[in-house]
């Protein structure tokens, strides 16, 4: 990949960012794209977190493919990348150890706290420019 498709997918990756919030939801970049930022690695991909619901995240992008829908999980394809879009939610019961039986849709600190690595949990808002870590480093 070259530098300048680097900053392209970087810029789609804001402007997916600034689409969910001008639609009135919370979003922010989450996981190993906010921890390849913070180490000055060029990320490969970017995962979005919303308040936005699976419907409302396909009213918004003209283009989507319902992966996860039933949890909350959504592609948008925008400029010919592809972020994976995903409600807030909190899971519970996993009967083999990586898929849950029951996810609820909930807020972003119940988010950030299901998953596997603290820096996972980190929120990043390339919009305003904000590193949260609404877990506080818990797991």
């Amino acid at each position: 990949m070259t530098e300048g498709s680097d900053l392209s997918l970087r810029r789609t990756a804001t402007i997916i960012v600034r689409r969910l919030q001008a639609g009135g939801f919370s979003a922010f970049w989450v996981g190993g794209c906010v921890r390849d930022s913070l180490l000055g690695r060029a990320p490969g991909d970017y995962d979005v977190v919303t308040s936005a619901l699976p419907g409302q995240v396909e009213a918004l992008f003209p283009h989507t493919i319902a992966v996860g829908r039933k949890f909350g999980v959504v592609v948008a394809i925008e400029n010919g990348y592809q972020f994976q879009i995903a409600t807030f939610r909190a899971e519970a019961d996993y009967q083999d150890g990586r898929h849950p039986e029951q996810v609820r849709f909930a807020d972003a600190r119940l988010d950030v706290l299901r998953r596997d690595f603290t820096v996972n949990g980190l929120l990043y808002d390339p919009v305003s420019d904000q590193l949260h870590d609404l877990g506080r480093g818990a797991r």
